[in-house]
C-alpha cells in the first residue's frame, strides 16, 4: 500500500521559496515600499532559515543583495536563482511537495493565471522551470494535468483537507471539478474533506483562498478570519463560516479548538476599492511564525491569538500594508518545503 500525504506547515523545513518584485511587475507603483517589505521577509526568514530568492534580471541582483545586507540577513542563509515569472505569487505557482512511501516527491499542478484572470505564460512554466534548474537536486516529479494552487488547501499534515467549494470546484479552473476529491487523494493524499460553503473577503481575486481565511494551527486547532461589527460586509458570511467551521469534527470526533482573528479595520486601493487585508495569512517557519500587520488595533489581537495557537514558536509581526495591493500577503508570496526536500543552490 502507498503512504502518501502532504506534510503540515509547522513540520520542520528544509527552506522557503519566494520571488522578488521587479520594477516591470505589478508592484511598480509601490516598489520602493514593497522592496524593504521583501527585504524585511527574507532577512527574518534568513535567521531561522535557508530562504531561495528568484529573481528577473541579473542586473537587479546587486541591489537585492545590499538591501538584504540592510535588513541584516544572514547571508549564509540566502541563496538566489534566477528564472522568469509573471507573478511573484509563488504559492500559487511553484510545485508543492508531499512523502511518498517516505520520500520526497514535487507534485506540479497547472496553474491557469486563478481562473484565466490574468496572463501567467512564464507562471505556467515556473514549477519545471525549477525542476529543470536543479534546485531541488534528485527528486521524483510528477506533473498532475489538473488547475490547483496551493493557497486554495490547508492540511493538518494527517491526512485532512480544508478549503473551499469557492475555488476548488471553481469551472473557471477546471472542466472537471466533480472530480476534485479524486485527484487531491490520488495525488496528495488526503483521506478527509472539509468543505466551507462560505467565507469570502473584498479585494480577493483568487475565488475564496482558504489561506485568507482558515488555516490548521495544529492537528486540532484552527485559526480563521472573523468579523463582529453588523455594519462590516464580511459580517454575515464570515458568521456563517465561522458556524460551519465549529460544526466540524477531528479524526477522533472532537470538535476543533478554534482561533478567531480579528478582521482589520477596511484598507481601500486609490479607487477606493477595499484591498484583502487578514491575519490569515501567515507564514510558519522553523521556530517562527511571520504575522501580517496593517498598523490597527487588531493587530495586538491577533498576535495574542497566534501565540496561544503557536506555543514555542516566535509571533513576529510584519507590516504587509504594501502587499496588499496585489491582493496577497505573506503566505501567498511564499513557499516553504520540508525537511526531506534540499535546496541544491549554493549560496
Amino acid at each position: 500500500m502507498t503512504n502518501l500525504r502532504m506534510p503540515s506547515e509547522w513540520a520542520p523545513q528544509s527552506f522557503v521559496l519566494i520571488a522578488w518584485p521587479d520594477p516591470e511587475g505589478d508592484f511598480s507603483p509601490w516598489l520602493e515600499e514593497v522592496e524593504r517589505c521583501y527585504g524585511l521577509i527574507a532577512a527574518v526568514i534568513s535567521q531561522h532559515q535557508p530562504v531561495l530568492i528568484l529573481f528577473r534580471e541579473s542586473a537587479r541582483l546587486n541591489a537585492i543583495r545590499q538591501r538584504l545586507q540592510q535588513q541584516k540577513a544572514v547571508d549564509s542563509n540566502v541563496r538566489f536563482l534566477q528564472a522568469a515569472y509573471d507573478d511573484v505569487w509563488v504559492r500559487d505557482t511553484a510545485p508543492l511537495a508531499v512523502m511518498k512511501n517516505y520520500r520526497p516527491v514535487l507534485v506540479n499542478f497547472l496553474f491557469n493565471g486563478w481562473g484565466e484572470k490574468y496572463p501567467c505564460q512564464k507562471d505556467q512554466k515556473l514549477g519545471e522551470t525549477l525542476y529543470q534548474s536543479g534546485v531541488f537536486g534528485d527528486i521524483h516529479y510528477q506533473k498532475v494535468d489538473w488547475v490547483l494552487e496551493d493557497g486554495s488547501i490547508e492540511t493538518d499534515g494527517e491526512g485532512t483537507l480544508l478549503a473551499t467549494r469557492r475555488s476548488i470546484f471553481n469551472p473557471n479552473r477546471n472542466d472537471d471539478p466533480e472530480n476534485a476529491e479524486a485527484v487531491l487523494r490520488n495525488h496528495l493524499g488526503f483521506k478527509r474533506f472539509l468543505w466551507l460553503d462560505h467565507g469570502h473577503l473584498e479585494g480577493d481575486d483568487t475565488d475564496a483562498h482558504i489561506d485568507t481565511l482558515a488555516r490548521f494551527c495544529q492537528p486540532d486547532t484552527i485559526a480563521y478570519t472573523a468579523c463582529d461589527n453588523p455594519d462590516d460586509s464580511h459580517y454575515s458570511d464570515l458568521k456563517a463560516m465561522a458556524t460551519q467551521l465549529a460544526a466540524f469534527k477531528t479524526p477522533t470526533g472532537n470538535p476543533y479548538r478554534l482561533s478567531p482573528l480579528p478582521i482589520p479595520k477596511p484598507i481601500y486601493d486609490d479607487e477606493g476599492r477595499r484591498l484583502p487585508a487578514n491575519y490569515a495569512n501567515f507564514l510558519i517557519i522553523n521556530g517562527a511564525v511571520l504575522v501580517p500587520v496593517y498598523n490597527d488595533p487588531a493587530d495586538r489581537i491577533a498576535l495574542a491569538q497566534l501565540k496561544v495557537c503557536f506555543p514555542g514558536r516566535k509571533i513576529i509581526p510584519i507590516p504587509a500594508k504594501p502587499l496588499i495591493h496585489q491582493y496577497g500577503s505573506l503566505h501567498c508570496m511564499s513557499m516553504q518545503y520540508p525537511a526531506a526536500v534540499k535546496c541544491e543552490v549554493k549560496q
